[in-house]
């Protein structure tokens, strides 16, 4: 009970960091095991219950979604989600909202919680700029549709996994993935009233704020005859046109295949006018190369932006007379010019580019040629480097996240003695089946899976089960289960799957979710065993419970995350997060004893 205590504490303080932490109470439970047993186990049984948690399911599980995700990161699997929810906040400000909100909540089911807010949240954030509602009145709604949504399926989160993983260990049956979507799809439908039409009244306009505008690079697009603007006129594609994109001046007559129009746009504006539009913004074969070379050496092309310094050779020259794409293999996609030096006329950057100290250039290749370009040409890389997406391996990628999904709620035919049935895959496999198709298909590289895994989470989860481990055998579980039952024995079934929901709802938005569901669920058993009701509504209670983190920026990472781009304070989470929470617990406590028959 001590250590769990002080445990909280140091989470909720957030020093030391958390890593040290988990691995302090790791080496801690180890040693005073050591040296003072439990009853009836020797010394080094204790060195089970402390490391035990780097062996298990719940965290071989965790980290093989965490792959999983990162492949639909890289290989941009989930950018036609994205772009349908930017065309839609275009048509009605109401509608994008609701339209967003659905998404982020379904996205969030089967895909961790963090990477769906890190793939939404610039998309918000644009959009605010382009004048659309602002970013902080939406962000927190949308943060709090992706934690309903992960809440929804034992894969949303790894909190949910942990919670799964301690109670299959304490004697539950095993919950399925989908087991209990139906309570959270029908709570969800109470909370989103909340979510589209209040929340966003709740929240400060804090547009005003100062923002940093985004580099505005010009480039000369040629038309090819691959081009989707060969034949047509300018009204004919203007409508397509990104708003970060536009053509300099109007061109008159058909686009035909050879011409070079002068372009502008954002780096995103940019990329998103060549998918649409087909045409290129660089020379054919210095892409083709650099793609060509990516294949054959296994490599991630990156996109950068250099300034160019007072000593590079560069200056005064055009990118044709540069020989940047012969000297390093690389090709500049734009030039940004500094308001200060945009000194040419339209018509004379329509000639030519000549560069100049100051100018920020959109760069590409792989990674040995742009660090050579940068070096060898006395230019400056600037912070932020970008991979390509390997777009080639998206729908892999998702069939992949797919089929490991259908393998563990669905399961796949097999025919034994008893005839033909659906085996299903316990999600450990599945999911760690998925990581390694995922390494031999390409989408994710085995040299970056570092980049996927988090040892931060890692340390955690595994400190997180030494101490469910350690309270469940110390007999603390009992014990807090019996003096929790003893207030709780006279309120109806509904009252008590509250009462839990709140207490862990009260640790996990001032600690660790983790940690949360790592006390919880073993008080859960208790008083379930006290009061003599069925466990699994209990322990959907605690998994319900750690998830309704919406009341504090430090409850969550994605709490975090949205902080800085909203520009909230510690009083917004907490002004539109309560309410919340005490709608999804009235909800979700009266489902679960209609669904139980409680």
């Amino acid at each position: 009970m001590l250590l769990t205590v002080i445990v909280f504490i140091a989470f909720a303080r957030g020093k030391p960091s958390t890593e040290i932490v988990s691995l302090l109470t790791i080496a801690v439970i180890a040693v005073f095991l050591y040296f003072y047993p439990l009853p009836h186990t020797q010394a080094t049984d204790g060195l089970a219950v402390a490391f035990g948690g780097f062996g298990h399911p719940a965290l071989i599980t965790i980290c093989a979604l965490m792959i999983m995700g990162r492949g639909l990161v890289v290989t941009g699997a989930l950018e036609p989600a994205a772009r349908v929810l930017e065309r839609v906040w275009n048509l009605n400000l109401q509608l994008g909202m609701l339209v967003s909100l659905l998404l982020a909540f379904g996205l969030s089911m089967v895909v961790n919680d963090t990477p769906v807010l890190v793939l939404l949240l610039p998309i918000f954030v644009a959009l605010a700029q382009r004048g659309a509602m602002p970013a902080s009145k939406t962000l927190i709604p949308l943060n709090a549709a992706v934690l309903i949504g992960g809440m929804a399926t034992t894969i949303g989160t790894s909190t949910n996994l942990l919670v799964v993983g301690i109670a299959q260990d304490l004697g539950l049956p095993h919950i399925s993935v989908f087991h209990y979507t139906p309570i959270v799809l029908a709570a969800a439908l109470v909370a989103l009233p909340y979510l589209w039409l209040v929340m966003p009244r709740l929240l400060p306009d804090n547009s005003t704020a100062a923002t940093k505008a985004e580099r505005r690079f010009f480039s000369h697009l040629r038309v090819t005859e691959a081009s989707d603007l060969a034949g047509r006129y300018f009204d004919e594609i203007a409508a397509r046109l990104p708003a970060d994109f536009r053509f300099e001046e109007r061109p008159d007559g058909q686009f035909v295949a050879g011409r070079q129009l002068l372009i502008s746009g954002t780096h995103e504006g940019l990329e998103n006018a060549m998918r649409v539009l087909r045409g290129q913004v660089a020379p054919a074969w210095v892409l083709d190369n650099i793609a060509a070379e990516a294949r054959s050496r296994g490599d991630d092309v990156q996109v950068v932006e250099m300034v160019v310094t007072a000593d590079s050779r560069i200056i005064g020259r055009t990118l044709a007379s540069s020989g940047i794409a012969h000297n390093y293999g690389v090709a500049v996609l734009g030039i940004h010019k500094p308001e200060r030096l945009l000194g040419p006329r339209i018509d004379e950057l329509q000639r030519e580019m000549r560069l100049a100290e100051g100018d920020v250039l959109l760069v590409t290749g792989l990674p040995d040629g742009l660090e050579a370009f940068a070096s060898n040409d006395g230019l400056l890389q600037l912070e932020g480097a970008k991979e390509v997406p390997r777009r080639s391996k998206a729908v892999v990628a998702g069939a992949i996240m797919l089929v490991a999904i259908m393998l563990a709620s669905v399961g796949f035919p097999w025919v034994n003695a008893q005839g033909l049935y659906l085996l299903k895959v316990p999600i450990a496999i599945s999911s760690l089946l998925g990581a390694i198709v995922m390494f031999v298909t390409g989408c994710v590289k085995f040299d970056r899976v570092g980049r996927a895994l988090s040892a931060k989470v890692i340390v955690l989860v595994a400190a997180s089960i030494a101490i469910g481990r350690i309270i469940l055998d110390t007999g603390a579980a009992g014990w807090m289960g019996q003096a929790l039952s003893l207030g709780l024995q006279f309120l109806p079934p509904a009252g008590v799957l509250a009462a839990v929901m709140i207490f862990v709802t009260v640790l996990t938005n001032f600690a660790s979710n983790a940690t949360a569901a790592t006390v919880g669920t073993p008080i859960a058993f208790a008083i379930a065993t006290e009061l003599n009701l069925p466990p699994e509504p209990l322990v959907l209670a605690v998994l319900f419970g750690c998830n309704l983190c919406y009341a504090t920026p430090i409850a969550y990472q994605t709490n975090m995350l949205i902080m800085a781009e909203g520009d909230y304070k510690f009083a917004d989470y907490v002004k539109t997060g309560v309410p919340l929470v005490l709608i999804m617990v009235t909800t979700l406590s009266v489902l679960l004893v209609m669904s139980y028959g409680m």
